[in-house]
């Protein structure tokens, strides 16, 4: 299982999804362009030393982000999708994907998901924030598929 983020745009975001990445043992692969520089030290400070825990992937763009998946089954969170994160048969190979910040993700990677799924929440409300969708998405993802990290007591 891996994460994805479509030119993600705040950094501090970044460093999060980074660091849940590495609690989790999941890959992160970021889709530029970034809305930052990749040197911003609030990477660094939201993701701490877990950075150094975690395997990023940088792509240059959409093309080569699809060319380094192969055939991996990508299931995009969005506001759009009809489909709960709670009721999707999550596979263990799956391409987490989250769009940017501001406006989501294009027509053509909506085209290019399999899955379109959402998270459920309040109708009074628009979305939660990108790390904390990621965090349950992918939490949810990890259970249905056994990949859990063993609770170490």
């Amino acid at each position: 299982m891996r994460l994805a983020l479509y030119e993600p745009e705040i950094a501090g975001n970044v460093g999060a999804v980074l660091r849940l990445g590495a609690c989790m043992g999941v890959a992160v692969d970021l889709i530029e362009p970034l809305g930052f520089l990749w040197d911003d030290a609030r990477v660094r400070r939201t993701a701490m030393d877990y950075i150094d825990h975690v395997c990023v992937t940088r792509h240059p763009g959409w093309d080569a982000f699809r060319a380094s998946i192969g055939d991996a089954r990508l299931v995009l969170l969005t506001t759009k999708g009809s489909v709960s994160a709670y009721d999707f048969a999550f596979r263990a190979d799956d391409v987490l994907l989250f769009g940017k910040e501001s406006a989501g993700a294009p027509p053509h990677v909506h085209a290019a998901a399999t899955g379109r799924i959402r998270l459920p929440m309040r109708p009074q409300v628009r979305s939660l924030n990108l790390a904390m969708s990621a965090g349950l998405a992918l939490g949810e993802a990890l259970r249905q598929t056994g990949q859990l990290p063993a609770l170490l007591i």
